[in-house]
């Protein structure tokens, strides 16, 4: 088997809207395809042996077992590698579940598509299935725990932290959209101004003045006593000739910790003797230039969570320990507390393993202990100074018996600190009672505390610790989105995509759009080339100024990674015409509409999808939808108009020379063609059809026809306004057009325009491009000869796959077969082919350049009509 491409699926895609996150592995079963798994000897038995856990899968057989019903029988084994990719990951601790198996079209290749929750892992899972399933033909032994352990320690390089991933986890169950903004823990949530950033459990409204006095445990200690909160006694000491001195004034036994430490590194406590003391100052040395000795306090050590200022939740924390049974070593026992399922590696489980260290051995030597020494029954043995979960420690909720009074003590604090979202560290014998009583004392204060021990306790009720802070970043009213508009189709995008940006911007707001030639914020062009991918689109939703985005969106980008955005409220299809078949295992319009109509499925339900009704297959786009649905045509008398609007539909109709709305049996007309520049007069219709979807796009999403018209009017194309789009530039005694136009529908257009062009000679640049079907090419020929009297083919920048011959072949092939005799010539650089039509135009020539690369072109005849102008 070879396997040809994997894709990563990040957004709603080809394959499922609602399951954003999937592998798509292109894969060859070569030899395989005539062998399904019913022909190979003791495949089925094997593959029971080594992942007996299978029996899970229902298959489609619905029931415990059913895949392997499926094996027995005879499957292929593109589908059995989909369904060991997917346990592979549950074995891992990572449960998706979701997978499907289809054809490509060529025989033996087929798309295995399974969910993932961490990408990098799933990429793994797809190579070593392909791996496992070729050791099982084999009947050769599999290490397929060494592909779990490897697994799991992806996942725990790349996933969200405990906290992190929370408030992710809230935002998402509350339909709040977020991006990744590194390979860390900084996550945006909503889009472009309405955005908010957190990294871990600190957010952008966290004070940096906070942040540093937290850090600073002995500012934060001052600030603490001189608002009569309950502190540990204690001294800060740089230099190690004031220990003694230090250990006179505070009396043992003592804790020592570095002033800016966190996590419990470098801190010791219970220390009773000089020559402790002194290691417990080198220890702390190494994390801090100053260190804080304090008084040991007697008691249990608790957490305790405010956030926004309130109370939200209290931990009791024990360090890692084990209980002796007067038979098992030390060392076996931590063995056997590790052993506990709840135990995992990092932060997959409620509890960390225990791990033994520095810190470890230094706890069991204070009490003459080794790793060999036999605990007694019942004795109980700390096995770390500190009470972090993620060295092995614990913690039982207490939130329903802390005392209202610790509780306002906790809410001062957050607010003498600053700290948005607090940790502060309780050393007592409880919190049912006040500190006052019970000599309690604060022993620090915590930015970006870990929400671990209240979202999951060894005991206890789990707290929601990332609801308010949701709430705290969005209070009720606060938006998290900004509208969105999404266009795709085969033509017109780009120009149907700049002209709603046009009336966006015309309506007040900060429009931020995509398009083919660039990214642009406002007015200014933030990124060239082409950008209607996913990737750009997420460039528009992390900008904090845009207020509405425009985003074109093509079918690359789709088929590649899906979406870039998890819904939009308004999506327009301009049409579905055949353009890039055969690609990416797209071979009909039918497929092309299923890719085209994931934007449209994208759009939230009381949103519209604004479809051409002159194109079947965007009337079929309607039929999958779950919004509102809005058609827009070039004939008042289209059947799917008029039964759209029998029933109170929307509508955006070119009739009698306007553009109008129709809405029931209402018509609202908008502008008159001949007043909308971008119609050139009203002669160009694939321009009126781009005026119509913007236009009705614009006006369901719920603007006023009179901006509207506004924009119409104001909205000039040119090669800066809309570049690559019907450019035309007039010389003294001949004129010339630059065009995007690169299939056969973008050449019909520009020849039904040229028919409206008196002109004694019409010269036509055009290319073939390399990745579409032969007869697509010719047809390229076929339309060219049909609109110009002589051609120059000229060589696309990119062959894609084909020899620059093969393509000029192709074409003339087309030339040939409309007009035998048809004047033509091979220039094979644009701008020689450019400077070669300029020589040899006559006056009242009309060159059209159908470009890919419009800049250069531009370039080239504005160089020109600079020089006949100066003379």
């Amino acid at each position: 088997m070879e396997i040809i491409e994997i894709k990563v699926m990040r957004g709603p895609n080809y394959w499922s809207i609602s399951r954003k996150k999937l592998i798509v592995m292109k894969l060859d079963l070569e030899a395989l395809e005539e062998q399904p798994t019913n022909k190979i000897n003791g495949f089925a038995e094997r593959l029971q042996q080594l992942m007996p856990s299978l029996i899970s899968h229902r298959c489609s057989e619905n029931k415990e077992g059913g895949f392997f019903v499926r094996v027995a029988e005879g499957t292929w084994m593109g589908h059995v590698i989909e369904h060991i990719a997917l346990e592979l990951q549950t074995l891992a601790g990572m449960e998706c579940g979701f997978g499907r198996t289809r054809g490509t079209g060529t025989k033996g290749v087929y798309n295995v598509v399974f969910s993932y929750m961490e990408e990098e892992v799933g990429v793994y899972a797809a190579k070593a299935a392909v791996k496992i399933a070729e050791a099982l033909i084999a009947g050769t032994d599999y290490d397929i725990d060494a592909d779990v352990r490897k697994m799991r320690e992806l996942r725990e390089n790349v996933r969200f932290g405990p906290s992190t991933g929370s408030i992710v986890d809230e935002a998402i169950a509350r339909d709040i959209p977020f991006i990744r903004v590194n390979s860390e823990s900084l996550v945006q949530l909503g889009y472009g101004k309405n955005q908010v950033r957190f990294r871990a459990t600190m957010t952008d409204r966290t004070s940096s003045i906070a942040v540093d006095l937290a850090s600073n445990k002995d500012e934060t200690k001052r600030l603490l006593k001189d608002a009569a909160i309950p502190v540990a006694k204690g001294v800060c000491i740089s230099n190690p000739d004031d220990l003694e001195s230090a250990i006179v004034a505070v009396g043992f036994p003592l804790v020592f910790k570095p002033l800016d430490g966190n996590h419990g590194k470098g801190a010791s406590i219970n220390v009773k003797t000089v020559e402790e003391a002194k290691e417990a100052f080198n220890h702390a040395k190494k994390y801090s230039r100053r260190i804080i000795i304090e008084k040991f306090i007697n008691g249990y050590d608790f957490r305790v969570l405010v956030i926004n200022n309130r109370f939200i939740a209290a931990a009791l924390r024990e360090p890692a320990h084990i209980i002796g049974d007067g038979i098992s070593t030390i060392q076996q026992l931590i063995d056997n507390e590790n052993l506990d399922p709840r135990r995992g590696y990092g932060h997959e489980n409620v509890l960390t393993e225990i791990s033994i260290d520095r810190e470890t051995t230094e706890q069991l030597a204070k009490k003459n202990y080794t790793l060999d020494t036999i605990l007694k029954k019942d004795e109980l043995c700390y096995l770390k100074g500190t009470a972090n979960l993620s060295t092995g420690g614990t913690s039982t909720d207490v939130t329903d018996i802390v005392h209202p009074h610790n509780i306002v003590i906790c809410e001062r604090i957050s607010r003498i600190i600053g700290l948005d979202i607090c940790g502060i560290d309780i050393m007592a014998s409880n919190l049912s009672e006040p500190l006052e009583t019970t000599g309690g004392v604060v022993l620090e204060v915590n930015a970006a505390p870990g929400f671990r021990m209240h979202l999951a306790p060894a005991k206890g009720l789990p707290r929601n610790v990332a609801a308010p802070v949701i709430d705290m970043l969005y209070p009720t009213g606060k938006s998290c989105r900004i509208p969105i508009i999404a266009v795709t189709g085969t033509n017109g995008k780009t120009t149907t995509t700049r002209l709603i940006a046009h009336i966006v911007k015309n309506n007040g707001y900060k429009v931020g759009f995509t398009t083919s030639d660039g990214i642009y914020v406002g007015n200014s062009m933030l990124t060239k080339g082409d950008t209607t991918g996913p990737i750009s689109a997420e460039f528009i939703l992390k900008d904090p100024t845009v207020e509405f985005a425009v985003l074109e969106t093509a079918r690359g980008g789709i088929l590649r990674s899906g979406l870039g955005f998890s819904r939009c409220d308004v999506a327009v299809i301009t049409n579905i015409q055949e353009d890039h078949m055969g690609l990416s295992d797209i071979h009909t319009l039918k497929d092309m509409a299923r890719v085209k109509g994931v934007v449209a499925e994208s759009v939230k339900r009381d949103g519209y999808v604004v479809l051409n009704a002159d194109n079947d297959y965007c009337v079929g786009v309607s039929k999958e939808v779950n919004c509102r649905v809005a058609y827009f045509s070039m004939n008042e008398n289209n059947s799917v108009i008029k039964e759209h609007c029998k029933k109170g539909g929307i509508a955006a109709i070119y009739e009698n020379g306007f553009i109008t709305i129709k809405k029931g049996d209402w018509k609202f007309r908008v502008q008159k063609v001949t007043n909308v520049p971008l119609t050139f007069g009203g002669r160009v219709s694939f321009m009126i059809q781009n005026v119509l979807a913007a236009t009705l796009a614009s006006y369901v999403y719920g603007f006023a026809t009179e901006d509207i018209a506004t924009s119409l009017e104001t909205f000039i194309p040119s090669a800066a306004q809309t570049p690559g789009r019907m450019n035309i530039f007039d010389f003294k005694e001949y004129k010339v057009m630059i065009d995007f136009a690169h299939n056969a529908d973008g050449f019909r257009g520009i020849k039904e325009f040229l028919s409206t062009i008196d002109s004694p000679a019409k010269i036509g640049i055009i290319t073939g491009t390399g990745d579409r079907r032969d007869d697509d090419i010719r047809d390229m020929g076929r339309i060219s000869a049909q609109m110009f009297d002589h051609i120059i083919i000229r060589q696309d920048k990119f062959l894609r796959g084909r020899q620059a011959q093969e393509i000029v072949d192709l074409l003339v092939e087309g030339i040939k077969e409309v007009n035998a005799n048809m004047s033509y010539e091979y220039v094979p650089k644009e701008i020689e082919a450019l400077k070669h039509a300029f020589s040899i135009a006559k006056p009242g020539t009309y060159i059209v350049a159908l470009s890919d690369v419009i800049d250069n072109a531009i370039e080239v005849v504005n160089s020109y009509l600079e020089k006949e102008r100066v003379g």
